[in-house]
């Protein structure tokens, strides 16, 4: 059963990605501790991860903003740690396994079939509106994975 704090951190996401925060910004602000990256920053350091890494279509931004998150929890903090970083991209794997197990797929050209780095594609995402029929639930997925990891 979840808890309270871990639906609030879901909708969180869900509900900054919809505000206009990209996929990766509104999974790495939701998931990281403030503690040790603010929100704002997460912000930033997230800015550049969304629509595949800069509309390119890669990796989905909600995957990679839960990447980071995971990073931030259970990465090293030190040069060296072959522990620490097996066991992280142990985690990793499993997060991004159990996403493409839900939607075929981790790549944003892919799951959303368009090319938002062109005029055309996201002229094309906008009006299927795949930013809330798609790209929302993949941040939803993307938060309820990161809940069963941390």
């Amino acid at each position: 059963m979840s808890s309270p704090d871990c639906m609030d951190r879901r909708e969180m996401a869900v509900r900054a990605f919809r505000e206009g925060c990209s996929c990766s910004q509104a999974i790495l602000a939701a998931y990281a501790d403030p503690s040790v990256l603010d929100r704002e920053t997460a912000l930033r350091v997230a800015s550049g991860f969304g629509g595949g890494l800069a509309r390119l279509g890669r990796t989905c931004g909600a995957v990679t903003g839960g990447v980071m998150a995971l990073g931030l929890r259970h990465g090293a903090g030190t040069a060296g740690n072959e522990e620490a970083k097996v066991r992280l991209y142990e985690t990793v794997r499993r997060f991004v396994t159990e996403f493409e197990a839900r939607h075929g797929s981790s790549e944003c050209r892919t799951l959303l079939g368009v090319d938002l780095g062109s005029a055309e594609g996201m002229s094309r995402a906008r009006e299927q509106n795949l930013f809330e029929t798609r790209c929302a639930a993949f941040v939803r997925d993307a938060a309820e994975i990161l809940e069963g990891l941390i």
